[in-house]
């Protein structure tokens, strides 16, 4: 058998994890001084209620490479080989510390998803899917390296304050955002954060036209297997109205909901929204 790891940062639902059997390496969240490992002693909610309610810092750290020797030194025997999925080394030093501690096992493989939240949660569920169904790791890391770049991920954020608290937006350019009501999107270009068009008005109506912008007219090059909705905080009506409109533009055979972990939450706030989806040819 072939097992599946996947830093924290992959975004999938519960629900995916358990019917997967797909084990997290949680990344660690910094609240002022106190230490926390995402998803497992800290929530989203507890991180909006932190930073946006009483003001405390917010960073995220990379899991060290003695963490991940701990995890694979307790899977490496137990299976054929153990298939490791890093956010993207462009984001973080993850995938470094996963290599330099994957150097001590034989059957321990690091991919670097040059992705991030459900964006990497792709690459992850096929893997998964393909380790279920018998094939080599050889076969899914070759498999997996070929999808990496048809991967297509962007989120529309509704409030700057995030970035600018993070460091990667500045004051001034997170209140003329507010003042002009701009939901930027982020799209992730070559394992790196871009921004990409800027909308304005209504957050919903934003979302709308972001989902068309993504889909409308690019139907030859959709994989359609599955596009993930992938969001922090945002309303069941929200979500409701992006669904309808992802099926307007597109017919996947699965819309997936997932709740956008500590990491993307911690620098992007509460109403972010993001459909992410894969190409047929590279992006």
């Amino acid at each position: 058998m072939i097992k599946i790891t996947a830093d924290s940062t992959c975004d999938l639902s519960p629900e995916i994890l358990n019917a997967m059997d797909i084990t997290l390496v949680p990344l660690n969240v910094l609240i002022d001084d106190k230490s926390y490992r995402d998803g497992v002693d800290i929530t989203p909610a507890e991180i909006f209620r932190y930073v946006g309610e009483e003001g405390k810092t917010c960073k995220t750290a990379a899991v060290n490479t003695y963490e991940y020797e701990k995890v694979f030194a307790e899977l490496s025997p137990k299976y054929e080989a153990v298939i490791h999925f890093s956010l993207s080394a462009e984001f973080s030093s993850t995938y470094q510390n996963a290599v330099l501690a994957a150097e001590n096992f034989s059957n321990v493989h690091v991919i670097d998803t040059r992705n991030l939240s459900t964006g990497s949660g792709h690459l992850v569920y096929d893997a998964a899917l393909m380790a279920k169904g018998g094939l080599k790791a050889e076969e899914i890391c070759e498999k997996i390296k070929e999808t990496i770049p048809k991967v297509d991920a962007s989120f529309v954020i509704d409030r700057l304050d995030y970035l600018r608290k993070g460091g990667r937006c500045s004051g001034v350019e997170a209140l003329g955002a507010a003042l002009l009501r701009i939901k930027p999107s982020i799209e992730v270009i070559n394992g790196r954060m871009e921004v990409g068009k800027k909308y304005r008005g209504n957050f919903d109506r934003c979302l709308e036209r972001y989902v068309k912008d993504k889909l409308s007219g690019k139907q030859e090059d959709i994989d359609r297997s599955r596009i993930f909705i992938t969001h922090s905080r945002c309303s069941e009506e929200t979500v409701a109205k992006v669904k309808e409109a992802v099926r307007r533009y597109a017919d996947f055979d699965e819309i997936i909901v997932t709740e956008a972990g500590c990491t993307i939450s911690s620098h992007c706030g509460p109403n972010t929204l993001g459909i992410l989806f894969k190409r047929k040819s590279k992006k």
